[in-house]
């Protein structure tokens, strides 16, 4: 078995992402984001699904004529399949490539995974009620040095620490 790669420097991943989210802001005129890219996917799947739903829903008409393209053709959705593809060739080149699930040993797996999931949803929900994901709040926000992006940062990690206590056995 090769010998795994030790991870990049965060302080020159935070200055390459820092450079690849001016990038973005330069040739796209907004952030990142992932949250539009799980929207257009639902669209996309109530359309094929429910078109006479997708018709007249106004939150799904609405979408739909302001991206009369697709929902899919959106440059979020090329995004986050970028990021797929880059993480998979990342774990690839630096041989951390594997499937596994990992908790602490006062948990089980199937709780593990209920609480991922559990998380993920809330997570989906905030996001969709927040009109936009971490990244597209905090991380583009504050690139901008947006007011609502620096609280909004300072609200997600206050959070996570005063929620981390609670589940911490979860994972020790």
């Amino acid at each position: 078995m090769e010998e795994v790669k030790p991870y990049m420097n965060p302080y020159l991943a935070g200055f390459l992402l820092g450079l690849i989210l001016l990038a973005t802001i330069f040739i796209t005129g907004r952030g990142l984001g992932a949250s539009g890219a799980v929207k257009s996917a639902v669209v996309w799947g109530v359309e094929n699904v429910a078109p006479s739903h997708a018709a007249t829903a106004p939150f799904y008409k609405d979408y739909l004529q302001e991206h009369q393209d697709g929902a899919l053709k959106n440059w979020l959705v090329f995004e986050v399949i970028g990021v797929i593809i880059g993480a998979f060739i990342s774990g690839l080149i630096s041989n951390r490539l594997g499937f596994k699930l990992e908790h602490g040993p006062s948990t089980t797996s199937k709780v593990r995974i209920a609480m991922a999931l559990m998380g993920g949803l809330l997570f989906g929900l905030g996001a969709q009620f927040g009109r936009g994901c971490t990244s597209g709040a905090a991380l583009s926000g504050m690139a901008v040095l947006s007011f609502g992006g620096i609280i909004t940062m300072m609200a997600i990690f206050g959070s996570a620490y005063m929620i981390a206590f609670f589940f911490r056995k979860l994972w020790i």
